[in-house]
């Protein structure tokens, strides 16, 4: 093993003191290729279970993928329990954060997938963290132009930090796999909030062919049909203006802009690295002003009608940009049962059925103006309605906020139990 930079990491468990060294992949793991088949060959009725690095898995001991059935292939590259498996082509930081050590025994594995096999010295789930946390060093050892590769002879080349004792290995991965559960915990938590919230609105809107819901307050049970119109009945919808470059920056004196890749789904996301500010003149800007309540709908890119959100007290009177739509209800509607529409299924399955680019996924002004929706004739039945779906949204979005502050203390945490990148370039 190379010794001559040793680190030490911030965080240390007290019963350990020896330095860490830095050392090539090629001394704490084999690299091969996966095997030849691809997504193609894939099975649900086949008889041999296989991972391709399309259908990944949620954690490391668990396979989400379909079945293998070409029999004539049952000889491919097969998985040893503690295998990392790691992407070979399309390479991206966020598919190398995905690699992933596996405890299960004769799996097939695709031909786009590298298999780091661990050494006997090293813990195969301390060594996925590590994978992990230095992908960054890794993603500069990817070629190609257009589609980006990495293959073993690149990974077995690249320096990184390593303890030699399999106990401080061990602890290390225990705490961040506990940590992981956890997560993964709260992920199954708010999937069934999403459910209950999904089933719930399946019972209080009509469903095709119905003109009332399975389910009605008792208030309103003699209030007759609800009526199906084009959403733009109902709303004022606005763009946002073009701003010049030049206009765009970082200083956070400015007004806030909010841009598409600020809305997500269900709420409005802030960091240093999305958030930009304009500095200029604001006379003539007013009308571009959002409003607490304001729905806002990114209108471009792979996610275009699931990212949809309400304009909260935090975010009033920042600016508008092009491409994002702004949606207030006029007095035949409320704000929130209106909301509900569009941030539901029917609207994203209604936004994939008009999307025709070829390019980025968008939706136009007038295709969100011409969403049709279900509407009772009583506003207060509206509210009604908003007010408990409203209820439910809240959990969604507490718990949502959760499981993000639980990846940050990961984050924060994998960065102290490791050494800092810079340390060893």
């Amino acid at each position: 093993m190379n010794k001559k930079k040793k680190r030490i990491p911030e965080l240390r468990f007290p019963e350990f003191s020896e330095s860490w060294n830095i050392i090539p992949v090629s001394d704490m793991c084999d690299v091969y290729r996966g095997g030849a088949f691809s997504k193609a060959d894939m099975d649900e009725n086949g008889s041999k279970p296989c991972i391709h690095y399309g259908e990944l898995f949620t954690k490391y001991n668990e396979v989400i993928s379909t079945i293998y059935s070409k029999t004539n292939k049952s000889d491919g590259f097969k998985s040893k329990v503690g295998d990392i498996l790691m992407p070979s082509s399309d390479v991206t930081p966020d598919g190398l954060a995905k690699a992933s050590a596996i405890m299960l025994d004769d799996v097939l594995l695709g031909g786009d997938m590298n298999i780091l096999r661990p050494k006997k010295s090293f813990n195969s789930i301390f060594l996925s963290y590590l994978l992990n946390h230095s992908k960054r060093e890794i993603i500069k050892l990817v070629s190609g132009t257009t589609v980006k590769h990495i293959y073993a002879s690149q990974i077995i080349t690249c320096q990184l930090p390593i303890i030699t004792s399999k106990q401080e290995q061990q602890k290390i991965a225990s705490c961040l796999s506990s940590l992981d559960e956890l997560i993964e915990a709260h992920n199954q938590k708010l999937d069934l909030l999403k459910d209950h919230k999904k089933g719930l609105m399946q019972n209080l809107f009509p469903q095709e062919g119905e003109k009332v819901p399975n389910l009605r307050f008792k208030e309103f049970e003699k209030d007759g049909a609800w009526i199906l119109k084009e959403v733009d009945d109902f709303i004022d919808l606005f763009t946002g203006i073009a701003l010049k470059g030049e206009e765009i920056c970082d200083d956070e004196s400015g007004r806030p802009i909010l841009r598409g890749i600020n809305i997500t789904e269900g709420y409005i996301r802030h960091s240093k690295e999305i958030d930009k500010y304009y500095l200029g003149t604001l006379e003539k800007l007013k009308r571009y002003f959002v409003k607490e309540n304001d729905i806002v709908i990114a209108m471009d890119g792979s996610k275009v009608g699931k990212n949809v959100a309400l304009v909260g007290k935090s975010d009033e009177n920042a600016i508008l940009i092009q491409r994002v739509a702004r949606i207030r209800t006029n007095k035949k509607a409320d704000f929130s049962f209106i909301y509900q529409f569009f941030i539901s299924d029917n609207f994203r399955t209604y936004v994939d059925s008009v999307n025709t680019s070829s390019g980025i996924p968008h939706i136009s002004a007038q295709q969100i103006k011409n969403y049709k929706v279900w509407f009772p004739p009583n506003i207060k039945e509206q509210q009604k309605i908003a007010s408990c779906l409203s209820a439910l949204d809240k959990g969604i979005t507490a718990q949502t906020e959760r499981i993000e502050e639980l990846k940050h203390h990961k984050k924060g945490l994998m960065q102290g139990l490791f050494p800092k990148m810079n340390d060893y370039k």
